[in-house]
């Protein structure tokens, strides 16, 4: 496919690097990812306010726009695609966390009616329930995962450890532990796929 001569030098050079990715070349996504890393998580953090959640979605990004990056015309810039896929995913997680609110109405006097949204954080006793049935199935699951990724989610999400937190316990760079983090989230759903119904 022919470069398009109006992108910039930028994108030009992000496209040939899509086009190796495309061939199974590792280097060209850590070099796609390292270009964009930042400015999306950045971007990321001033939607969510939450560093956390930001560097979450931020990988998922990444996830998603390599898993179709087959998809990506050079119509326009990578950048352009990438930001897009980011906050549709971004706007998607916001959606989620607040259909998880739940509305109080204080007044039913139509012309004075103030609603209040808290959060509920008490789960029912079904909904207690059906999470510790998930929490029971996700372990088994984690359990079949190769020792390094098994580890890593254990930390991440039983232990709750940030980042950093991970690199310096396993004493690994920051980049492998999101890296494998990555990878390792990918495998636990292909898993969850094929099992059972949850």
């Amino acid at each position: 496919m022919e470069i398009n001569p109006n992108l910039s030098e930028k994108a030009q050079q992000d496209y040939r690097l899509v086009l190796k990715a495309r061939k199974g070349d590792q280097q060209a996504y850590a070099d796609l990812m390292g270009r964009y890393r930042d400015s999306v998580y950045f971007m990321l953090l001033k939607m969510v306010n939450n560093p956390s959640d930001a560097e979450d979605l931020m990988i998922e990004a990444f996830g998603k726009a390599f898993k179709s990056i087959d998809q990506y015309t050079p119509s326009f810039a990578f950048s352009t695609w990438l930001f897009k896929i980011a906050t549709n995913n971004c706007i998607d997680f916001i959606r989620r966390k607040r259909a998880s609110l739940i509305s109080i109405d204080q007044s039913n006097d139509d012309q004075d009616t103030q609603s209040i949204t808290i959060q509920s954080d008490t789960p029912d006793p079904e909904e207690y329930m059906i999470n510790e049935q998930k929490i029971i199935l996700l372990r088994d699951v984690v359990s079949k995962l190769k020792p390094r990724y098994r580890t890593l989610v254990e930390l991440r999400y039983f232990k709750e450890y940030s980042y950093e937190e991970i690199s310096e316990e396993l004493d690994v760079p920051l980049g492998t532990v999101k890296a494998q983090l990555f990878r390792a989230r990918e495998l636990l759903f292909n898993i969850l796929k094929h099992s059972a119904k949850i």
